[in-house]
């Protein structure tokens, strides 16, 4: 009897347990809790809160993958006698650490989220939810959004890539800072390997790999009372990275040449004819344009460093290149960190034992091989200073032979270990060859153009933006204000956007009415652009309007730049900002995509779409007032225009 009312006590204690931890324990339980805010556990979803106190509004949700979600973490943690930590094992999973980290201003509290693996087959996984969250920031993508909600793209290395190699890939700038609409900030840490996915309008992802060592996922979350704060804060954070004192300066606009190649006399001639045709058309200012093919077709002529020293001086006077040719236009030629191994460049550094430690390689001295432009090439190794003060040195010799104003750097982008399943050192993690490149290039003064960004926001260099479609399309001219707003957000407000109407592929504009609205939109960007000239595309009514852009461009936006580039250096802000710069608690403004801020003053909002002589505008800044540079209307911000007019001659600008 006594035996069976002890196992019918024991049942009904089990059967009372779990009717406990079913009902009556809550759904969240707080994990860390500061006074701005706190993180809590949900139960449902295996997921980690963010909420912001004392309105209790969740800012944002990550969902735990890679550990049992379902296992709630103690009340009493392994870290209870530390007020500022909270520390929780999975058993033989991953151990997770929350802690409080010192605020960046007032108002602001972070967080630091560790995960650690205890096996290294474990991959971590952490997804931030889309649902009630506007997302920027992280990576650019072949047709980008703005915000990153719409954008989509499977779990990848976190590296910058060439859209024209990897469409699916990332694209040539990113950061590893997140922003979104509720005032949070996701920065990961910079010394651990990470890969992203994208689930259109449902989340991102932050994952380690899996692999022979265990590696960590390692994030600061930061809470602000809005999207603006936020970002201001994130930059108080990243006080530490020095910016130049003098930004970069560029000519504007680009004339790129796509003329005869074949030999450096019919290039010369080709460059006197462009610049011909320009000055008779009145647009003889800005800049010509060599491509990498052109460049070392010239580079043979002026500087042949394959051809015996008794041969070069009969040939200095035949390759001599003379800049009074196309004057007062000036030249830009364009040099990457790749060489064929079938160029004499090459197998001069063969024979003289150059391979060793000046290519990247799989075991030296065995260069490693990859491609590029079609052709088996070697790739420079920025971690051999031997190697970056020889590259160094040519190109500064090559810039002083040809009377270069500006050389263009191609290439920059991507990891050639990760590309061939390489581990690699240390000092090539991720996206740090583009970022010790883009250092490197610095030495060569404030007229260097890149071709991607990584952790190089800070130096004085211009980002030539990605090849765009000659389409009206995200992967064409509705993608390029989003690339704006995304490339200024993370700090890269000094870019050459690409050429008017498109350059991708060669396309060459086929419809008058893209290459007026796409040049309306370049006119309020940093440098303006030409892959095609107008008289090849348009009428005598484009080539004049042409002429007016440029004016404009040289006369309004150029001093707002450089206005708004002196605030930047001082307080870090974007100069191209979105609406939401001057309506952070406005859900309206997170989504805007098709019109951008200069500043706080002017307000630009182009028409995109094909046939339109009308759009809405939102004018962001309730209380303020806006008045059309057009019209001289003024009109109260915090407010929508629907319909507004706008002819094929003009484009919506307000100013504040």
């Amino acid at each position: 009897a006594l035996g069976c009312l002890g196992v019918a006590i024991f049942f009904a204690m089990t059967i009372g347990i779990i009717s406990w931890q079913a009902l009556e324990q809550p759904p969240e339980e707080w994990v860390l809790r500061g006074r701005a805010g706190g993180v809590l556990w949900e139960r449902r979803r295996g997921a980690l809160l963010l909420r912001a106190l004392p309105a209790g509004r969740t800012a944002a949700v990550v969902v735990v993958g890679g550990v049992p979600a379902a296992e709630p973490p103690p009340p009493r943690d392994r870290c209870w006698h530390d007020g500022g930590q909270f520390c929780y094992a999975w058993e033989e999973d991953a151990e997770l650490r929350v802690s409080l980290e010192p605020p960046p201003a007032p108002g602001t509290e972070c967080y630091g989220v560790r995960w650690t693996p205890l096996r290294p087959d474990v991959a971590l996984k952490d997804c931030f939810s889309m649902a009630n969250v506007s997302w920027y920031g992280g990576a650019s993508v072949r047709a980008q959004r703005w915000p990153l909600n719409g954008a989509e793209s499977p779990a990848q290395p976190f590296v910058s890539g060439d859209f024209g190699e990897s469409p699916a890939g990332y694209g040539p700038v990113l950061e590893r800072y997140f922003l979104g609409s509720t005032g949070v900030t996701v920065t990961v840490a910079p010394d651990v390997p990470l890969f992203l996915s994208l689930e259109s309008n449902r989340h991102f992802c932050l994952e380690s790999p899996a692999g022979r060592a265990a590696v960590p996922l390692d994030y600061r979350l930061c809470l602000s009372p809005d999207v603006a704060a936020a970002h201001r804060h994130h930059l108080v954070l990243a006080q530490g990275t020095t910016r130049p004192g003098l930004f970069p300066p560029h000519r504007s606009p680009i004339w790129r040449y796509h003329g005869p190649e074949g030999s450096a006399a019919k290039i010369k001639r080709g460059l006197r004819s462009l610049a011909k045709r320009l000055k008779r058309h009145r647009l003889q200012e800005g800049v010509l344009a060599l491509g990498e093919r052109c460049t070392a077709v010239l580079a043979a002529a002026v500087r042949p460093d394959h051809v015996p020293p008794e041969r070069r001086k009969r040939q200095d006077s035949a390759g001599a290149w003379d800049p009074s040719l196309v004057a007062p236009l000036q030249l830009s030629i364009t040099l990457s960190p790749y060489t064929s191994i079938a160029s004499p460049l090459f197998l001069r550094s063969l024979r003289h034992r150059q391979t060793d430690g000046y290519w990247l390689s799989l075991q030296p001295p065995i260069p490693l091989l990859t491609m590029w432009k079609g052709q088996l090439c070697a790739r420079l190794n920025v971690t051999s200073e031997a190697a970056l003060g020889w590259f160094l040195a040519r190109a500064r010799r090559l810039r002083q032979a040809l009377g270069a104003a500006y050389v263009v750097f191609e290439g920059a982008e991507g990891n050639a270990l990760l590309d061939r399943a390489v581990p690699p050192p240390a000092e090539l993690v991720g996206d740090r060859y583009t970022a010790a490149l883009a250092a490197a290039l610095t030495t060569l003064g404030n007229t260097t153009i890149i071709s991607a960004g990584a952790r190089s926001s800070h130096l004085p260099l211009f980002v030539q933006m990605s090849p765009l479609r000659s389409d009206w399309g995200h992967a064409g001219l509705k993608g390029v204000i989003p690339s704006v707003l995304h490339y200024s957000l993370l700090g890269y407000n000094f870019f050459i956007p690409d050429a008017v109407g498109g350059s991708l592929a060669g396309d060459t504009p086929g419809d008058p009415e893209l290459y007026v609205r796409w040049l309306q939109l370049v006119t309020f960007l940093p440098v303006m652009a030409f892959s095609t000239p107008p008289w090849l595309c348009c009428d005598a009514w484009v080539l004049n309007l042409t002429r007016q852009c440029i004016q404009r461009h040289r006369d309004f936006v150029v001093p707002l730049i450089i206005k708004y580039s002196e605030e930047w250096l001082r307080l870090g802000y974007p100069v191209f900002r979105p609406a939401w710069w001057l309506s952070p608690t406005d859900p309206t403004a997170f989504t805007i995509e098709d019109e951008f801020l200069i500043g706080d003053e002017v307000l630009v909002a182009p028409i995109t779409e094909k046939g339109q002589t009308w759009r809405d505008i939102y004018l962001p800044g309730e209380g303020q007032l806006w008045q059309d540079t057009n019209s001289a209307r003024v009109f109260d911000g915090g407010t929508v225009l629907r319909n507004y007019s706008a002819s094929l001659a003009e484009v919506p600008v307000f100013v504040k």
